[in-house]
C-alpha cells in the first residue's frame, strides 16, 4: 500500500509517498510547502498531488496536541477537523499524530542515521524510556518507551514548561521574554528564534534568527559565543527532561538539532546535560544520540501509519 506522509510544523509542510517494503519504510523525495501560502491543508494537499491521483492513505503529523475533535496548530493558522481529513483529501483512511510523536516514532526505525553525541557511546537500551527533544520553530518532546512487548510513543508538549534560567546572563534572557510574553517556556527560548534573544541579550545587538544561524553555523567568530550558548541552553533542557521522564537515554531530533549536528559535542551541551547537581553521576550514564535522517517526521508519521 503506498500513502502519502505529511509534516507540518510552524513554517512548512513536508509531504511525500511512502511503501512498506519488507518491513522497512521507503520514503520517496519530499516537497516542501511553506504553511502560509495556503489556507489549510486541504489547500496544500492538492498542490502537492498536481493532478495526480489520491494515495490509498495519509499519515499527517502535526505541531499540536491531536486528541481534540478540531486540531489547531500551535505555530501557524491551519485547523484540522479530525472526523473530515480522510474524506477531504480523498483518502481510504488518515492518521493524525503529533509530529513529535512522528520523531520518536522514526527512533526505532531509522537505522544507522543515529549519530553519537555524549554520554556512554553504546547504543539505545532496548528496554527502558527515551527522552525525544528537539529545537525548530518550537520545541518538540516525546517520549519512546521501551517494553517487552514493543515500543510506545506518548506525545507531549514539554516545550511548554516553564524556562529554568541557571545563570545570571539566562536570567536576563528570561527577564526580556517576560516583558513580551508573560509566562517564559522553554520553547521561547530553544527553538529557532531562541539565537536571537540569547545574542541580543549578549550584546546588545538585534539581528535576524535567519542571519544568525547562516553566520554561526558559517564559524562567524563574534557569534561564538552565541551559539555555545544556545547549545548549552538545549542541553539543560534536555537534561531537566531526562530526569523529569526517568529516561535511560536521549534522542535530539528537529530542524536545528541536525544543523548543529557537528557542533553540540564540543559545546556546552554535554557539561550543561550533565550539570544535574546530585544527579550528575546519573547523567553520565545515559547516552544522548542525534538523528541524522533527513526528514524523522515523514519517516515516523508514515511508521506509525503502517503499525497501527
Amino acid at each position: 500500500m503506498q500513502i502519502v506522509a505529511v509534516d507540518i510544523g510552524g513554517t512548512h509542510a513536508r509531504f511525500a509517498h511512502a511503501t512498506l517494503a519488507g518491513g522497512q519504510v521507503r520514503l520517496e523525495p519530499e516537497t516542501v510547502l511553506r504553511t502560509g501560502d495556503f489556507d489549510g491543508l486541504e489547500d496544500a494537499w492538492r498542490a502537492y498531488l498536481n493532478g495526480r491521483p489520491a494515495p490509498g492513505g495519509a499519515a499527517i503529523a502535526v505541531a499540536a496536541p491531536v486528541a481534540a475533535a478540531e486540531v489547531k496548530l500551535t505555530n501557524n493558522r491551519w485547523n484540522l477537523r479530525r472526523e473530515r481529513i480522510a474524506t477531504e483529501l480523498g483518502v481510504a483512511r488518515a492518521t493524525l499524530i503529533n509530529d513529535f510523536a512522528a520523531v520518536a516514532h522514526a527512533v526505532p526505525v531509522c537505522g544507522s542515521a543515529l549519530r553519537h553525541l555524549c554520554g556512554p557511546d553504546r547504543p539505545l537500551p532496548p528496554l527502558g524510556t527515551v527522552s525525544v527533544v528537539g529545537p525548530g520553530t518550537g520545541l518538540g518532546v516525546a517520549i519512546l518507551n521501551r517494553t517487552s512487548v514493543g515500543d510506545q510513543v506518548i506525545a507531549t508538549e514539554g516545550g511548554h514548561i516553564g524556562f529554568a534560567p541557571a545563570e545570571e546572563v539566562e536570567d536576563r534572557i528570561a527577564a526580556r521574554l517576560r516583558a513580551r510574553y508573560g509566562r517564559v517556556s522553554v520553547e521561547r527560548v530553544v527553538c529557532g528564534r531562541g539565537i536571537a534573544e540569547v545574542h541580543a541579550v549578549l550584546t546588545s545587538e538585534e539581528r535576524d534568527e535567519r542571519d544568525l544561524w547562516q553566520a554561526a553555523l558559517a564559524g562567524e567568530a563574534a557569534l561564538a559565543a552565541t551559539l555555545d550558548r544556545f547549545c548549552g541552553l538545549l542541553g539543560s533542557v534536555a537534561g531537566d527532561l531526562a530526569l523529569a521522564h526517568g529516561a535511560s537515554a536521549v534522542v535530539i531530533g528537529g530542524g536545528l538539532g541536525l544543523r548543529l549536528a557537528e557542533c553540540l559535542p564540543g559545546s556546552s551541551f554535554p557539561a550543561r546535560f550533565r550539570d544535574k547537581g546530585r544527579f550528575a553521576a546519573m547523567m553520565d550514564t545515559l547516552p544522548v544520540k542525534l538523528i541524522t535522517h533527513p526528514q524523522p517526521g515523514l519517516l515516523g508519521a508514515a511508521a506509525a501509519f503502517f503499525a497501527a
